[in-house]
């Protein structure tokens, strides 16, 4: 097939999106759904960021691999992502671990829940695969790094971002040599190899795959035969073709999406309950590094029907207002102030209530007086009348769960236990 004759690669493209993972340092907001599901922005959940980017970039055949507590998030897919044809050659799978291959197999790792539905891929024909995780915010556009995997004729496209040399423990991380050929390929290293002539950087792999499917096919069914596999991409296939056969990094910064209003690649991982409130509250920067109002390519998501926002009392001390905030729809701030903050969806805060730094997530009540700092609040939660958190270190660590920077995370069990 001649792709030079202006179609783009990204129409005989499949977006596969492992989206199984617990996101175990999240602790106790992944205690009911999987971190793929987790709100994001006060409307968005995690997985909302790949979806889009594949949509953008122009993929129409997107697969979604679930395992982990995965109802809310498949709940989430067929209400906001169900709007792909198939008379359009176009379709959107959920691909949960239905013990396809044994009747007491779920997922093993990565690679294998890939290799659990060969016959599905399989039945789209599609001619590349492009293999993502669903679990990070990022703006990309992945036809880029389709065209730079099918002129440099390589095996395995990897992405990649440049990294502090030690931030990079929890990644796959690459040697690579001057025209990008991965060298070698270590998953989660203890001592992460540095960059030619960048010292205190490596080059930490994304979790994003490019393959033809055939060759991955192939790869999946020798890695399936081989005994003492971990099933893993990061483990296995990559190393594996890194060795045998040709691997390439793809430099994010290539294909990084930014607004005029972005002044660097932005990428995250919100994994744990520090960087997942950072990653929010930097959403109320005058400028945030991250653009959601770039309307050239949207975050969509399933948006439900809602009322707008509301403010409501105009007295001294008892002034519905919002500033350096980010407000949802169906929200009603009454008589409260709210400070840097992000409510979600059908927040409600009563009077003379004070939040500060505040994560909201969807249909939470915070009580009359209360008075909360840097804090994120699980999806309805209802806070007590006059519940103060962040003032007292000690009592907020045994109350709630309080990280080394000093967030709470706030759930209803916790609230249930006071």
């Amino acid at each position: 097939m001649d792709h030079r004759r202006g179609q783009p690669l990204a129409r005989d493209a499949m977006a596969y999106v492992l989206a199984g993972g617990r996101g175990s340092r999240l602790h106790e907001m992944t205690d009911t759904r999987a971190k793929p599901a987790v709100y994001f922005g006060g409307k968005s959940r995690i997985i909302d960021f790949a979806l889009s980017n594949a949509i953008n970039s122009g993929i129409r055949r997107i697969g979604v691999a679930t395992q982990y507590k995965a109802h809310s998030l498949i709940r989430h897919l067929q209400r906001g992502w169900n709007f792909l044809r198939p008379e359009r050659n176009e379709s959107f799978d959920i691909l949960p671990a239905s013990q396809r291959i044994s009747e007491f197999q779920w997922y093993e790792g990565t690679a294998d829940a890939v290799f659990q539905n060969i016959d599905i891929i399989e039945s789209y024909d599609p001619e590349y695969m492009v293999i993502l995780a669903g679990d990070h915010i990022y703006k990309m556009d992945y036809e880029l790094m389709l065209q730079q995997h099918c002129d440099s004729g390589a095996d395995v496209t990897v992405a990649c971002l440049e990294v502090p040399r030690m931030e990079a423990v929890g990644f796959g991380v690459m040697h690579v040599d001057e025209s990008g050929r991965i060298l070698d390929f270590i998953e989660k290293p203890a001592d992460p190899p540095a960059m030619p002539g960048k010292p205190d950087v490596a080059l930490a792999s994304m979790g994003i795959y490019v393959f033809r499917t055939a060759l991955l096919i192939d790869q999946l069914r020798r890695d399936a035969a081989t005994p003492d596999s971990k099933r893993d991409f990061g483990r296995d296939i990559v190393p594996w073709l890194v060795k045998n056969g040709k691997a390439v990094a793809h430099q994010f910064t290539d294909s990084c999406v930014r607004s005029s209003n972005e002044a660097s690649a932005y990428w995250r991982d919100v994994g744990t309950v520090d960087a997942y409130w950072e990653a929010n509250i930097d959403l109320t920067d005058v400028v945030p590094a991250l653009d959601l109002y770039d309307r050239t390519w949207p975050i969509s998501t399933y948006s439900e029907l809602t009322p707008p926002a509301k403010f409501v009392h105009d007295v001294d001390g008892r002034r519905g207002s919002a500033v350096a905030s980010l407000v949802s729809g169906d929200c009603i701030v009454s008589g409260s102030s709210i400070y840097r903050s992000l409510l979600s969806t059908g927040t409600r805060t009563h009077s003379f209530a004070m939040l500060d730094e505040a994560v909201v997530l969807p249909f939470v009540k915070i009580g009359r007086g209360a008075r909360l700092r840097k804090v994120v609040i699980d999806r309805g939660v209802e806070i007590p009348d006059g519940l103060v958190v962040g003032d007292d270190p000690v009592l907020d660590a045994k109350r709630f769960r309080r990280t080394d920077n000093g967030v709470c995370l706030i759930t209803k069990p916790m609230i249930d236990r006071l």
